[in-house]
């Protein structure tokens, strides 16, 4: 049975404190943040649901039986901007950042994360926070650790979304962009009893305190359903940073444990020369319900792992505001609906126009027919000729040019607030060239161009919460996996205690050291660079003489046939000495034992 009131309930006296600090933040978070709760919810349901029109007007006009349309335009202007990041495809770059690390070990990190964001899906995250952000004001993904498999205990970092953009309750304290200065995070998520029961089997079935905006009452989840919340929060441990007299700098707590790196310092004479008191973060992930920590654990790294993808931001009176592409689109959206719904109204009542029919021309017998001829269609209509004329319709006059212009004008405000006009969406407009045309659709990239880059912001967070937890998560294994700059995958070995049987000459990475910048470019997928790269080459050929001699081999190496790379091999074998310094297995160039051969 659920209880419905877990403030009654007797806390266990160790969490108590733990427990008393989590509502407390999440109430804040949910006090602090409703007007964009509330403005994202009714943004989602008027551009995605279609819920457009007032509901005592909606009824109104039905019970009427007059035509109440919804043509949502909206979603078209969303996908655009989605779309547009889409196929930009940005990617995470590592660079080393001290003395501790090497151009090699920043590489081995780089396709590290390439892996981690192939294996996780991320653009699939990357994706659904955008469309998010751009829908409703705001997104998340996040970063999780995890086993590789079910038949491992080797551990591994995943990117993955959140579906549901209102479960999420952030710290509203900060005023950075990303969560780097979050002190807390709330990620809700709902279990069925059944669920809750064999994932929690000594746990009670209280929910944590929900969001009346995501339809959850106050202490219980909908159809029985219990709300459990998982909450990230950062402590903080006191720390004495020590400066080496060879410039390097360490903690004193792991000088102090490390006997043998003592050792090395005496006999090379390192001191230290200064210290200095640091505080160093730690994140702790609890999962709670309304009453219990149900789990709990230290992650891996320094970072909250919850990613927030903003829209447009703005601030006011202290009030941090996050708007959607689309909030001020509603009114001319709901004035479209209108007018086309009028307009429609109009052309429906022009068969009922009336007739004119002289008094008594109408056979009581044939009245029945008469008062029908509006919805039916009747082989004839009689009529008594003594009566006078012949009965005659009123002439339909037309829609109105009225209705039809503030219908046209209605369309054209949400492209003016939008930025994004016809040639955006693929609709012929004014422009005739091709130039004129390209730069009205990069006007209209170019006006919305702060949520994707709100976007790359974001990954560039990622990529750090990534690089953080990277030492922990990955260190202790033997081989991690990378995927180049080609998209190609290679195994590397690490330099750790496992690797001691290792072959010499083996090179080994040392990824537990070091720090690390991170740095994010947006630009078109390696497979659009691909044929990119083949357009031109091809370019390259028909204009220069005897250039596929010289570069025919590196066509090859960008084309996807099969077989493509043995003849970029022979190709490449072909070149003149000084462009090809691969020697055989004998140690011989081939191109040295034949000359060079014609246009290819």
């Amino acid at each position: 049975m659920t209880v419905q009131n877990p403030l009654t309930e007797v806390f266990l006296k160790d969490h108590e404190e733990i427990l008393t600090e989590a509502l407390r933040r999440f109430r804040e978070s949910e006090e602090q943040s409703s007007f964009n709760r509330t403005s994202a919810l009714s943004d989602i349901k008027f551009s995605r649901l279609g819920e457009q029109w007032d509901e005592k007007i909606k009824a109104q006009r039905l019970e009427d039986s007059r035509p109440c349309l919804t043509i949502n335009k909206l979603p078209a202007f969303i996908r655009q901007v989605v779309n547009d990041a889409r196929m930009q495809k940005p990617q995470i770059e590592i660079k080393p950042a001290d003395s501790y690390t090497d151009v090699d070990t920043a590489r081995i990190i780089d396709g590290l994360i390439k892996h981690i964001q192939r294996r996780s899906h991320a653009d699939v995250a990357y994706d659904t926070a955008l469309e998010h952000a751009v829908t409703c004001g705001f997104g998340f993904f996040r970063v999780s650790v995890d086993w590789a498999n079910d038949r491992s205990f080797a551990l591994e970092a995943k990117i993955e979304r959140i579906a549901n953009p209102l479960m999420v309750h952030w710290d509203t304290n900060t005023t950075g962009f990303n969560a780097e200065d979050w002190e807390y995070c709330f990620i809700s998520d709902f279990l069925s009893p059944e669920e809750f029961k064999a994932k929690y089997p000594k746990a009670k079935e209280v929910s944590f305190e929900g969001d009346t905006r995501d339809g959850v009452n106050a202490w219980t989840a909908t159809d029985g359903q219990i709300r459990v919340a998982e909450y990230f929060c950062k402590k903080y441990q006191k720390e004495t940073l020590c400066l080496l007299s060879d410039g390097k700098t360490i903690l004193k707590s792991e000088l102090e444990a490390d006997e043998e790196m003592q050792v090395v310092f005496a006999l090379n004479g390192i001191e230290i020369v200064k210290e200095r008191e640091i505080k160093t973060p730690k994140i702790i992930r609890y999962v709670i319900n309304g009453i219990e920590i149900l789990e709990e654990e230290e992650w891996a790294g320094s970072f909250i792992p919850v990613i927030p993808v903003w829209g447009e931001e703005v601030i006011v009176e202290g009030k941090r505001h996050l708007r959607s592409l689309i909030r001020d689109c509603k009114d001319p959206q709901s004035m479209f609906n209108f007018w086309r719904s009028a307009t429609t109204e109009l052309v429906a009542l022009a068969p009922k126009a009336p007739y004119l029919v002289p008094k008594g021309a109408i056979d009581p017998k044939d009245k029945a027919k008469w008062e029908k001829a509006n919805i039916k269609n009747f082989a004839y209509l009689e009529y008594n000729p003594q009566a006078g004329a012949v009965p005659q319709r009123q002439a339909f006059a037309g829609v109105p040019a009225g209705a039809l212009q503030e219908a046209m004008n209605a369309s054209d405000d949400i492209k003016m607030i939008t930025g994004i006009y016809d040639a955006s969406l693929g609709a012929r407009s004014n422009e005739t060239s091709g130039k004129a045309i390209q730069e009205r659709k990069l006007q209209g990239s170019l006006s919305n161009f702060h949520f994707i880059d709100n976007l790359n912001r974001a990954i560039q967070y990622c990529g750090k919460v990534l690089v953080d937890i990277i030492p922990a998560v990955y260190s202790q294994q033997e081989t991690i996996r990378i995927i180049g700059e080609n998209n190609t995958e290679e195994v590397i070995r690490l330099a750790n205690q496992n690797n001691s049987t290792v072959e010499e000459g083996t090179p080994l990475y040392d990824i537990s050291t070091g720090y690390y910048d991170v740095e994010v470019k947006s630009g078109s997928a390696y497979s659009t660079q691909r044929e990119e790269t083949r357009e031109t080459l091809i370019e390259i050929m028909t204009r220069v003489p005897n250039a596929a001699a010289l570069i025919g081999d590196v066509l090859m190496e960008n084309m996807d046939f099969v077989g493509a790379d043995k003849v970029a091999e022979r190709l490449r074998a072909l070149l003149p000495p000084q462009l090809n310094n691969q020697p055989t297995e004998q140690g011989v160039n081939p191109a040295q034992q034949q000359p060079l051969g014609g246009n290819i």
